[in-house]
């Protein structure tokens, strides 16, 4: 595994050094979660120095040996711009997905794309999520879909996804997985972990083969609004830095 030398740690400017270490953090948590997909899925950071270029992993790191000097500068275009790190190999189709929701969406700095065996069982199913769990309501009429395409290496693809996703924080890529995204990596993690728990929620009532209750509209609704309070509250932030408690052992490392 390369590591990020000291020397070139401290010439970095100090806001891209600690957006490195946040998105490897932010990696190291999707591996201890179990989203992870062997070398496949990606997590993208927008670098907020104006330059429009953003942070995405070196293709070929599991998440759970993700460090800050795997992480790849790109510019909106996907070529590497990375003045530390010129050779590291992106994956294609992780650029076109994430490119395109933050080009389109400048409230998204952190976009996240799994393929969980759950998430991906709920994208192959006709009704997509369903309003059965607490989780699930988070994303009651705030939930984007998006037709399988096949496998996302099309530039034009990102009109399509972008259309797909509208104003919503998360989409169901159908029969391929979850994209959530967010104002922060903090906001990111939170929506791709109730998301992802959602489905898991949905998998487990469907295989029972009894039938499920449903809440009145008026109830989703109610719910889905209540969740809209979490950042101004700062569960948000709250969640994120117990989160990063569980991995605080791997500091050192994934800083690095």
């Amino acid at each position: 595994m390369n590591t990020l030398p000291n020397a070139l740690l401290t010439s970095m400017p100090e806001p891209e050094r600690t957006a490195r270490c946040e998105l490897a953090a932010l990696y190291r948590l999707l591996a201890h979660f179990r989203m992870t997909d062997l070398i496949d899925t990606h997590i993208s950071l927008r670098l907020e120095d104006g330059s429009g270029h953003f942070l995405i992993n070196r293709y070929g790191v599991l998440f759970e040996h993700i460090k800050a000097s795997d992480l790849v500068r790109i510019d909106g275009d996907g070529n590497v711009v990375d003045r530390y790190f010129p050779n590291h190999r992106v994956n294609r189709a992780g650029f076109v997905i994430h490119s395109a929701i933050h080009a389109a969406r400048a409230d998204l700095h952190c976009v996240i794309h799994t393929h969980t065996a759950a998430g991906i069982a709920v994208s192959a199913q006709a009704k997509g999520l369903l309003p059965i769990s607490q989780h699930a309501l988070k994303f009651y009429n705030r939930l984007g879909y998006h037709r399988y395409e096949g496998i996302a290496l099309r530039l034009d693809e990102r009109e399509q996804l972008v259309r797909d996703l509208g104003p919503h924080s998360a989409m169901i890529l159908c029969n391929h997985g979850l994209l959530a995204a967010g104002p922060s990596a903090a906001a990111a993690f939170q929506t791709i972990f109730i998301l992802e728990r959602a489905c898991q929620a949905q998998i487990q009532a469907l295989a029972g083969n009894s039938e499920l209750i449903l809440p009145d509209a008026e109830t989703c609704e109610f719910t889905a609004q209540q969740y809209e309070g979490d950042d101004e509250s700062g569960l948000i932030e709250l969640g994120w830095q117990a989160a990063l408690t569980l991995i605080e052992p791997q500091r050192q490392d994934y800083c690095a």
